[in-house]
């Protein structure tokens, strides 16, 4: 009898032992995808992400290239973001128009603390933001998923937002659904006009900014 508790016992143990590892592991999830970047209807780059959700967050990792408007190589991107969507952490490592780029940020509160190095020279800076600014990389697309991801469909009025085009400036934008096409974000941003086509869940299928003559589609 004692045999055949133990017995039971150990059983049960490791049913209890398989569910918590199947069941009770923190929820992850990765999106992977690419974009093809059109200028003048032409195709002069691509860029691939991995978008990772986690029990902390998010975390957007970008590579690619462009030859127009803007020569541009993206070895690395990095954005760091909390459940709330709002970003924690940036890192860029790359080149825009030949020149050697590496710039790291880490965001709380609404400051930003920025490392800047270009051709061998650094330079430190802290600049206040808006503590729920989206970061806006220029000329990097990738980062507009983080609004898409956040509002997908369900927008139904216009919003006042601000984005950081790090590590520049901050600036103030509207967005609000496109009331023709379902799920379409437009995005006033000063004189330029992105348009944001997404689907239920958030995915970014298209950027469009016809005043820079940009296409930007994804692929898969």
């Amino acid at each position: 009898m004692f045999r055949k508790l133990v017995l039971f016992t150990t059983i049960a143990f490791i049913f209890l032992a398989f569910y918590i590892l199947l069941y009770a592991q923190p929820e992850r999830s990765t999106e992977e995808g690419t974009y093809s970047i059109f200028f003048m209807d032409q195709k002069v780059g691509y860029e691939e992400y991995s978008w990772q959700a986690n029990e902390d967050g998010y975390i957007l990792s970008v590579k690619g290239r462009m030859t127009k408007p803007v020569r541009m190589e993206i070895e690395r991107l990095y954005i760091r973001l909390n459940k709330s969507f709002i970003p924690t952490r940036f890192e860029f490592k790359g080149s825009i128009s030949g020149v050697s780029q590496e710039i790291s940020s880490n965001l709380a509160g609404g400051r930003a603390e920025n490392v800047i190095r270009v051709s061998g020279q650094e330079q430190q800076n802290v600049v206040k933001i808006k503590r729920d600014a989206f970061l806006l990389p220029n000329p990097v697309f990738s980062p507009y998923m983080v609004i898409t991801k956040k509002f997908s469909c369900s927008m139904q009025a216009p919003l006042e937002l601000s984005a950081y085009i790090i590590p520049q400036m901050e600036a103030p934008f509207t967005l609000e659904p496109d009331e023709e096409t379902p799920c379409t974000l437009i995005m006033t941003l000063g004189p330029t006009q992105v348009e944001l086509v997404t689907d239920e869940t958030g995915i970014l299928k298209a950027v469009n900014i016809p005043s820079q003559n940009l296409r930007i589609t994804r692929d898969r």
